[in-house]
């Protein structure tokens, strides 16, 4: 769970994880400027790693991830601690994986109508819509949606592919699409209902354009890639 001033909608996120499925909680607390750290603490949290420093959305991923695979984690799963997204969701996106149907799957806010049903800004989903078609068609995939923050993981892939090459910002989550699909992984996808609201956390309009370049950029990045006319250093480990 990656934080940042989560301190609002931790404890209910945290609530609904299937502990009875989930061996164990990690929140890394990105140098918040409330008390997520003690909210986390106070609710049971064993693992919780405080960046004394903001490193970004992308560098709090990273420190979840290596803690994850420190931990033993044969699958991993980020859910963001704002509620956005409901942890009950977690058996569905585990079940592909550990059944060696899919290596990553996804919650998707496309698939049905989870994601205007669910408060989603008219502006995003349109911003969501044509980024999507536009990287489809540039990495060769055919997802319903490249931006959620709901995402599983195999222990495989996260060994295998060079994360802390990607940003430290938004635009880490694109980047690892884009290696999962350049190394040749299978992503699945389920259909996840979404939550916006006051507490919930969201990138303000100057981050998302550029969020939305950087996403064109990496996708650019990937053609250049795949057609072998440049070496980019995130698709290094293969």
């Amino acid at each position: 769970m990656p934080a940042y001033n989560a301190s609002k909608t931790l404890e209910r996120t945290y609530k609904e994880i299937p502990h009875d499925l989930v061996d164990e909680v990690v929140v890394v607390d990105d140098c918040s400027q409330d008390d997520t750290a003690e909210k986390a603490r106070s609710i049971g949290v064993k693992h919780l790693i405080q960046h004394q420093d903001n490193l970004g959305y992308g560098g709090n991923q990273k420190s979840c991830y290596k803690k994850a695979l420190e931990l033993g984690a044969d699958v991993v799963v980020m859910v963001h601690p704002d509620y956005q997204y409901t942890p009950l969701l977690i058996p569905s996106l585990c079940y592909p994986i550990c059944n060696g149907l899919f290596e990553v799957m996804l919650g998707s806010r496309i698939l049905g109508k989870g994601a205007l049903k669910g408060g989603m800004p008219f502006y995003k989903y349109v911003s969501n819509r044509m980024l999507t078609f536009f990287q489809n068609i540039m990495v060769g995939a055919k997802l319903s949606e490249y931006h959620t923050g709901y995402r599983a993981f195999s222990r495989e892939v996260l060994e295998k592919l060079d994360f802390e090459a990607n940003s430290n910002n938004f635009v880490f989550d694109n980047q690892m699409l884009s290696q999962i699909i350049y190394a040749g992984y299978e992503i699945g996808e389920v259909t996840c209902p979404t939550h916006y609201f006051d507490e919930g956390s969201s990138i303000n309009l100057k981050n998302s354009m550029v969020y939305g370049f950087g996403v064109i950029e990496v996708s650019l990045k990937h053609r250049l890639q795949k057609w072998g006319l440049a070496s980019f250093a995130i698709y290094g480990k293969k």
